[in-house]
């Protein structure tokens, strides 16, 4: 919740900036002038300054939350507590006395190359103690251990810096926090700050590094270049064969009632299935070989494709069919000059989406019995933990991705430049 704050706030603050120093440049121009723009691409623009801003707060706070060296320490976020702080505990005797011990606990990165600071037991039967624990972990400390009354004898910890605690309970000191087991064991949970550890999310550094690392050594026996271009080979090799396949199916479903009729209840059907449900039945057809991944994006981009034709077709304007028809034209002709033209932006359209959907589907298909991919190194970090390859591995697929879709949009920029217009 914090980070979404934090977002949308540099979000608003970025955007009140830019108004204002902005605010007496207007443009001129058609686009300037235009009031309505529902409905009209040609009215809406990127701004590009909004995509810089966005970019750098998604990586501030990145580098915020991880306590990146990236970043000056005024702009990291509260980390996890390190250093040494103390706890007093009453226990109380079978007889009713009570007496109060000390704990110190110290709090580093690696507490396992640390030993416990030694501490004076002081007078009466609690004995103080002390321990280390990592940062971002938690311990369980025994402090009837070394007091002269036990828990076997019948003592009994009943509060942590004078306030009642019982078992299942806990107590709030400024460094930690001090929970009580239901066998009578205090655990102490040193306070994890708001920065996020690395083995859940890496600083921006640490995944800058293992990309080098992994671009001049390799991983798994492949390189980082044959990685990537295996899983852009499969999702292209699949994405083609389902535009290939699903554009004419998805224009005799737009054109014939026959093939609407038949075909309708089978794309419906599949649409909604997630190409994952498909894995266990791709492999029992297919196999585990680079046809069945293959088949997999295939039949994740197919149903788009089919859909984004079906509707460029049916949203063709009768208006421009009567036109063509009373000028002459005959079915052919309509068809190059009316309906495929008119049909071409959902088409670009549905193929960006489903070259998503096949990104996306990629480290699906490339989990079972895959030697090399983006979507196979992912996994095989994953079981060890290696977040930062995991991050590493889910950058580059974006930026891959958000390649693609640019050349795309190019495409449709140059094949389809009457989109948004009558």
């Amino acid at each position: 919740m914090i980070p979404l704050l934090l977002y949308v706030g540099f979000f608003l603050l970025t955007l009140g900036i830019v108004k204002l120093l902005t605010g007496n440049m207007t443009k001129t121009g058609f686009i300037a002038r235009k009031t309505v723009t529902f409905g009209d691409e040609s009215a809406v623009v990127a701004d590009r300054r909004a995509s810089f801003f966005s970019i750098f707060a998604i990586f501030l706070l990145w580098a915020s939350f991880t306590g990146s060296v990236m970043l000056p320490d005024f702009l990291h976020m509260p980390g996890p507590f390190t250093g040494t702080g103390t706890f007093t505990y009453t226990t109380e005797a079978p007889d009713g006395q009570r007496d109060d011990g000390e704990v110190s606990v110290t709090v580093l990165p690696n507490a396992e190359d640390k030993d416990a600071i030694a501490v004076d037991p002081g007078e009466g039967f609690a004995k103080n103690d002390s321990m280390a624990i990592a940062t971002y972990r938690s311990s369980l400390i025994r402090v009837d251990e070394n007091d002269e009354v036990t828990r076997e004898g019948g003592a009994k910890v009943v509060a942590v810096n004078g306030q009642p605690l019982e078992p299942g309970g806990e107590v709030k000191t400024d460094f930690a926090r001090i929970g009580m087991s239901q066998r009578g064991t205090l655990n102490v949970e040193p306070n994890p700050g708001w920065q996020m550890e690395p083995i859940w999310l890496p600083a921006p550094e640490a995944v800058f590094k293992r990309f080098v690392e992994i671009a001049s050594t390799g991983f798994r026996n492949y390189t980082l270049l044959e990685h990537l271009g295996s899983s852009l080979f499969r999702v292209v090799s699949g994405f083609l064969l389902g535009a290939v396949i699903g554009i004419p199916l998805g224009y005799a479903m737009g054109l014939s009632n026959w093939f609407r009729g038949w075909f309708d209840p089978i794309v419906e059907f599949m649409r909604p299935v997630p190409p994952l449900a498909l894995i266990p039945l791709v492999i029992i057809w297919a196999g585990i070989g680079e046809g069945g991944k293959i088949i997999l994006l295939f039949l994740a981009a197919l149903w788009i494709m089919a859909i984004a034709a079906r509707a460029g077709v049916s949203g063709v304007d009768i208006a421009k069919v009567h036109a063509a028809y009373s000028l002459g034209a005959s079915k052919a002709q309509i068809m190059r000059y009316v309906i495929v033209p008119n049909s071409l932006p959902e088409i670009f359209t549905g193929a960006r989406v489903a070259m998503g959907v096949c990104w996306g589907t990629v480290v699906a298909a490339e989990l079972v019995a895959a030697e090399k991919g983006a979507g196979m190194m992912i996994m095989v970090a994953s079981k060890f933990q290696n977040t930062d390859i995991v991050l590493m591995g889910i950058i580059l697929i974006g930026i891959i991705g958000f390649g693609i879709d640019i050349l795309m949009r190019w495409c449709e920029r140059v094949l389809v430049p009457w989109k948004g217009r009558s």
